[in-house]
């Protein structure tokens, strides 16, 4: 398991852009390419004629690397991002922030394990977010026909849920509940020919751990269980202090079908909590749970306390690609408590619960 250094002024944040054919990305691509929202964007597209900018909109070309006459600038992954980022970082002051599109059936996957992998790109560029752009029309369909856009759903940190005007608020809200139960923690926004305020979908620190872990009021009111629940269900809908997942929190009346079960893709996500951790007992544990099971975790994340350490330990992986450091210390007034979420496929929360649980510091 690999450590981060310390995030500094100096690297540069970036924003993986995914979506399925047709959700509406390039739409988004060319209002962040050509509008004047005050930001400075490089975008890293696949194709640059699939954006489509028009000519007009070009200040200048150098090379792959082309200048908008918003502030923005868009360049073309011609075979290895890992070359594109560096190309792009000899232009460094010219941007604020990267989005890098994934094409439209690609798994995000790696794409995101670029920015943990390479060392260059790590000291230049931290990667700050996930974005997936969903078709509020056709979703329900593709997760019954591929994995990939139940996949790019699973990844993001945040979700912009397009072509609302296509359909009726039912229709809608079944999209909206289908999405919590694949990904409970992800911020979710509505629009129409994806149009939204740019800072919402690329907010810079939209990763951000202290909001996913604690499920804040957003998920609160919209979270996946209220959706799915039974009139006759025991839960108490206390979502912020439930740390596990939805198989094991109905009682015996409730009416919720357990689709965790029974979904044709069996993506979920699982949060596990506890206090105090050893060191010693949790590195060599992640290291073996990534190792064995890393091609079904598709995200995880976490904030660790460990014994006789000040500091909060802040954690990510993509699959088997796991790093972590030290944030800050902790606060007086906040409870030194350890949570870790996994969102992945067949993953057994009763084994991983019991082996986090054994981590604990004695």
């Amino acid at each position: 398991m690999s450590a981060t250094q310390e995030d500094s002024p100096s690297q540069i944040p970036v924003t993986v852009l995914t979506g399925y054919l047709g959700a509406g990305k390039t739409t988004l691509l060319n209002r962040i390419l050509t509008e004047h929202h005050g930001q400075r964007y490089a975008v890293i597209v696949n194709e640059f004629g699939e954006v489509g900018i028009d000519n007009d909109l070009l200040v200048e070309s150098d090379e792959e690397i082309f200048e908008m006459n918003n502030g923005c600038i868009c360049c073309t992954v011609r075979g290895d991002l890992i070359r594109t980022v560096q190309n792009l970082m000899k232009r460094r002051g010219a941007f604020d922030a990267i989005i890098v599109e994934t094409t439209g059936v690609a798994d995000p996957a790696p794409v995101a394990q670029t920015f943990f992998m390479d060392d260059d790109v790590r000291a230049a560029a931290k990667l700050d977010a996930v974005v997936a752009v969903v078709d509020a029309r056709h979703v329900l369909q593709r997760l019954e026909d591929t994995s990939e856009a139940e996949d790019q759903i699973a990844f993001a940190d945040v979700i912009l849920v397009n072509k609302i005007d296509l359909v009726t608020d039912a229709e809608l809200a079944a999209v909206e509940a289908r999405i919590r139960r694949i990904n409970p923690y992800a911020v979710l926004h509505r629009s129409e020919r994806s149009s939204v305020e740019i800072s919402k979908v690329l907010n810079r620190g939209a990763f951000d751990l202290d909001r996913i872990l604690s499920l804040d009021p957003h998920f609160l009111q919209h979270g996946h269980h209220d959706h799915e629940c039974g009139p006759d269900c025991d839960r108490d809908h206390d979502h912020g202090h439930h740390d596990h997942t939805h198989d094991h929190e109905c009682g015996p009346d409730c009416g919720h079908e357990h689709a965790h079960h029974e979904d044709r893709h069996s993506v979920k996500s699982i949060s596990l909590k506890a206090g105090d951790l050893d060191p010693d007992m949790f590195f060599p544990w992640i290291n073996q749970v990534t190792q064995v099971q890393g091609p079904n975790i598709l995200r995880l994340k976490g904030i660790l306390a460990f014994k006789d350490d000040p500091q909060r330990y802040v954690i990510q992986g993509v699959h088997m690609i796991v790093e972590g450091d030290h944030q800050r210390d902790w606060k007086d007034d906040e409870a030194r408590e350890s949570r870790l979420v996994f969102i992945g496929r067949d993953l057994n929360w009763d084994v991983l619960r019991d082996s986090f649980n054994a981590c604990a510091a004695q």
